[in-house]
């Protein structure tokens, strides 16, 4: 197989029209070009280039060659241009699997702005809501990186980027909305909109949760977001990440008491290239978005503030 010296020697001689132009374009001497196109031609089974005083000209193999010869170079020069740029933080793709209820909220704002200041650089997200599956991506090199609640111990390299309240919402015209906060124990005997089986979200509530769903959940939904508007149109209760409730809520958003926290970890496998390295960094500056309307009604009660 020709090596991309040989076919670079191949262009330069062909370009300039002379071995000794081409060996000082090249920075080689003269004797290390005519070596390589010697072997090129050894390779190619036949003569690429004409040679006599006036330098050197292209036979018809050759002519049939320069193309794709150009092509190889240039692929080369892009390879090795696209892993600098990777390296370097600002070109390449990192490939994100992010909960469903923290795209909006954490990572939106960090694409936002790398579309702006690192154009050449992609971040391809998916959303999920089975950790196990997006464990399973990141084991096979299908994910760079995920974003997710500290679920615990893990085999990944784990960074926290965030901290989020879990919260409760409700309708506003709810008897429990009067209150500043909401203990657990006040939970028992309401009627609750939860997740489908398929949404993980539900088990991980129901394991840090006082109160008994079973028996008291009048709708289930997929989807994370969903849950609180549910909640808010008349439905019930939803416990739910702070993440899920969007700006506009229509409904009452209330803090537990206590209040009840989770850790939000990017978990990588294996050590960290830099443009994965150069988000996880990013997404911690940034911390979590929660609106404006939704942060104040969930400000501290008085007893928290003494």
């Amino acid at each position: 197989m020709p090596t991309l010296r040989a076919l670079e020697c191949l262009l330069a001689a062909a370009d300039l029209g002379s071995v000794t132009r081409a060996a000082q374009h090249l920075h080689l001497s003269q004797p290390a070009i005519s070596h390589q196109l010697v072997a090129l031609e050894r390779e190619a089974r036949t003569a690429l280039l004409i040679r006599d005083r006036r330098g050197v000209r292209l036979t018809a193999a050759g002519r049939a060659a320069l193309p794709e010869a150009r092509r190889a170079v240039a692929a080369a020069d892009d390879a090795i241009r696209l892993a600098r740029a990777a390296g370097q933080a600002v070109g390449g793709t990192v490939r994100v699997v992010c909960a469903q209820s923290l795209t909006v909220v954490l990572l939106a704002p960090v694409l936002t702005r790398w579309n702006a200041e690192r154009p050449d650089v992609t971040i391809a997200f998916r959303e999920s809501t089975d950790p196990q599956s997006a464990f399973a991506a990141l084991e096979s090199g299908e994910a760079d990186l995920l974003l997710l609640p500290d679920l615990g111990d893990t085999d990944f390299s784990k960074t926290t980027v965030a901290e989020e309240e879990v919260v409760v919402a409700l309708p506003v015209r709810h008897p429990l909305a009067s209150r500043r906060a909401i203990r657990q124990e006040d939970l028992h005997g309401q009627s609750f909109v939860h997740f489908t089986p398929e949404n993980n979200l539900g088990t991980w509530i129901e394991s840090n949760l006082e109160a008994d769903l079973r028996g008291s959940v009048v709708a289930r939904t997929a989807v994370t977001t969903h849950a609180p508007q549910l909640a808010a149109a008349g439905l019930g209760i939803a416990v739910v990440p702070v993440s899920a409730v969007t700006a506009g809520f229509p409904g009452a958003v209330r803090p537990f008491d206590p209040r009840w926290k989770r850790r939000l970890v990017a978990l990588t496998a294996g050590s960290q290239d830099p443009l994965t390295a150069q988000l996880i960094s990013d997404l911690r500056d940034g911390g979590l978005h929660v609106p404006g309307d939704v942060a104040d009604q969930l400000a501290p009660v008085a007893s928290e503030q003494r």
